[in-house]
């Protein structure tokens, strides 16, 4: 039986590639190497897979040596897999051709990642995926944590039948570090799927290597006079795939009650305009057509699941017979093409279909994991649906070099209702991100609540900001973008008050925790004019504590991360007090027994002594139009540091149109 945990997305991934796996050839790429690392220490514990072993780890010296390793593997007869992302990813296509073209079945776990063109980005979009779309791989997208647990064994099962090798992906960061509650299937359920239909087509897997007791013949050259006719060769068995995952998502349906399909429409039976697109971005659209059909709205998505190969039939049956106008997004740019990779294919697969009647756009966002939200996706239904619609837009930047970029004139929130939203701005290293990971394991393993957790970091992570985002609920939580409307924020770094906008995306009403030596007096110093302003505006409920104060009379330095942590739950009141301080004592037993007792006694001591210290700070209604307070003084009036270096220090890159990227 299946049971529920806080887990993130590489985990789900790696907890289904080790149950069908008998190796791993492996290289480290960021976002991907939590799947590995995952492996590796199942294996050193002695993990057994859904065969009985302990999956055999092999880390090559390069993604091309793991590629390759993986390819011998498989030659070898045993199951093999690898995880990785971007140019790693790359470095595996020429493996890749050969895995395909001798039909051996295997699935690549990617979380799919930028590339380097102009710049290297560590963060997540569909380039490197789309580049291995002509390798002869099938290509599996999952759009949330859950799915990529389920989806993941769907790769494993429908390679094993289909003798055509799988990359599963996920969008990387977005989804492969999203920590959610989701429902982990069991190993002996896997087991009993696998004996039951699927053994056979491992026997036959195993039947193909290369043994000398029973030799075959493989990698061969061949002359213009045959080679066409065996690249042709193939085509029955990628005919057969489409419906062969189907089949496999229904025995995934046998196990977890959860319906997938290789095109998933989800909306309005008859709706007139709609979104196709596949990856994280999927679940903000489905929000925001719920929100827009609530009232009164006729909207709906076409999730695409399986990329490759791509089954025009199966696509355009999903389409209701009322839809007139589809807008299709790409997270990748392909400079100098005709279209984006899956506008493409949709453009062709009506085509094929007689669809021809559908007005079709397409666009790009989300590159590099830039923001993808509800008012971003409602601008796009109102700019198919206007007289001049925009193709090859883009969405969720400003343009004002080639005028792509469509307009969001409206901010929505589509989250569901009910759902406590928060936001923590700390430090790289300072401990903030590790107490909320245990905040949301204590919320989403301890109580019937779902629980969802995103950190925003940068890419020297040690010492640089983070933003943490939690997310709490009582029904599934699809918010596939970063917080932007919270009931709570905290501050645990007090020089962020002159470097942030920390207020903005608070709640009319909301709770404001910060960390800081201040008394009000001295607030009126210490803080900017526009945060006091904002804060009176909004009706904040303020606090602060001296954190530091805390933990340096208990002993603890300036690790103050357990000190906010008790801060959050009494403040936030996501769940009763005694029962989240019960559940905290346990994590630090847990995280800090083998340190001794005297700092697990020191780390009780910051839980208690926080709520004594927590003062809320009643602000005068003076602050509403107040002009004084502290000022950030500038580093240089260079206008580069000014226009570009500034902005972007400051949290707020995100506003800076093309225009400034031009010189």
């Amino acid at each position: 039986m299946s049971k529920k945990m806080t887990i993130d997305g590489n985990t789900a991934a790696a907890h289904v590639a080790y149950a069908m796996s008998e190796v791993a050839a492996i290289y480290p790429i960021t976002p991907s190497s939590p799947m590995a690392e995952n492996c590796d220490e199942w294996a050193t514990a002695g993990r057994k897979n859904i065969f009985g072993q302990v999956l055999k780890l092999a880390e090559m010296q390069s993604e091309a040596g793991a590629a390759g390793a993986v390819h011998g593997s498989l030659m070898a007869g045993a199951l093999t897999t690898t995880f990785t992302a971007s140019q790693g990813l790359l470095l595996m296509i020429p493996n890749m051709y050969k895995i395909a073209g001798e039909l051996t079945p295997c699935v690549f776990h990617v979380s799919a990642r930028a590339l380097a063109y102009h710049a290297l980005n560590i963060f997540g979009d569909h380039s490197d995926v789309m580049a291995c779309r002509q390798t002869g791989f099938a290509m599996l997208c999952s759009n949330s944590v859950q799915e990529v647990m389920d989806l993941a064994l769907v790769s494993h099962l429908a390679t094993l039948k289909a003798k055509v090798p799988f990359i599963h992906f996920f969008d990387g960061f977005r989804t492969s570090h999203e920590v959610s509650k989701i429902e982990v299937i069991d190993y002996l359920d896997i087991k009993d799927t696998v004996d039951k239909k699927y053994m056979p087509y491992i026997d036959e897997f195993r039947k193909r290597s290369l043994n000398p007791e029973h030799p075959v013949q493989k990698g061969t050259a061949q002359n213009p006079d045959i080679y066409f006719q065996n690249r042709e060769a193939c085509n029955s068995y990628y005919n057969a795939v489409p419906q062969i995952v189907e089949e496999a998502m229904e025995d995934v349906k046998a196990i977890t009650g959860r319906e997938y399909k290789p095109y998933q429409y989800y909306g309005a039976n008859d709706a007139e305009s709609i979104i196709v697109t596949m990856g994280s971005g999927a679940d903000a659209v489905s929000e925001t057509v719920d929100y827009l059909n609530a009232r009164g709205g006729k909207y709906g998505v076409l999730k695409v699941r399986l990329y490759r190969p791509f089954s025009a039939k199966m696509f355009a049956d999903a389409i209701p017979a009322s839809v007139k106008r589809i807008a299709v997004l790409d997270r990748v740019k392909e400079s100098g093409s005709a279209g984006e990779p899956l506008y493409l294919d949709v453009i062709t697969s009506l085509h094929e279909t007689n669809r021809k009647d559908i007005v079709v756009t397409g666009g790009r966002y989300g590159l590099g994991s830039k923001e993808f939200t509800p008012s971003m996706v409602n601008a796009i239904y109102k700019n198919m649906e206007s007289k001049d619609a925009k193709n090859h837009f883009t969405v969720g930047i400003v343009d004002d070099v080639t005028g792509t970029s469509i307009d969001v004139t409206e901010t929505i929130d589509a989250s569901a209702k009910g759902a406590i939203s928060c936001k923590f701005y700390g430090l790289g290293s300072d401990g903030t991100v590790g107490s909320n990971k245990n905040s949301i394991k204590i919320i989403g393993d301890y109580t019937e609540k779902y629980a969802q957790a995103y950190f925003a970091y940068d890419s020297k992570k040690s010492g640089g900001i983070t933003v943490s985002h939690l997310r709490f609920g009582d029904t599934p939580i699809r918010s596939s973008y970063l917080i932007d409307q919270a009931d709570f924020v905290a501050c645990h770094n007090p020089s962020y008050v002159v470097k942030y906008d920390m207020i903005s995306d608070l709640k009319d009403g909301g709770i404001f925790l910060l960390n800081s030596p201040w008394s009000l007096a001295e607030m009126e110093k210490q803080l900017p004019a526009s945060m006091k302003n904002m804060i009176a505006k909004k009706h904040i409920k303020f606090y602060n504590i001296d954190a530091i104060k805390v933990v340096t009379e208990i002993g603890l330095g300036n690790r103050i991360s357990t000190t906010m942590q008790a801060c959050f739950f009494k403040l936030a009141n996501v769940i009763d007090y005694a029962e989240a301080d019960k559940h905290m004592k346990e994590f630090v037993v847990k995280s800090f027994s083998k340190k001794g007792e005297k700092i697990v006694n020191m780390n009780f001591a910051a839980i208690d002594n926080a709520i004594a210290n927590i003062q809320e700070v009643n602000y005068p209604e003076s602050w509403a139009t107040a002009t004084d307070g502290a000022v950030t003084k500038p580093v240089t009036k260079d206008a580069y540091f000014t226009n570009i270096i500034a902005p972007i220090l400051a949290q707020e890159g995100q506003k800076l149109p093309v225009s400034a990227f031009m010189d």
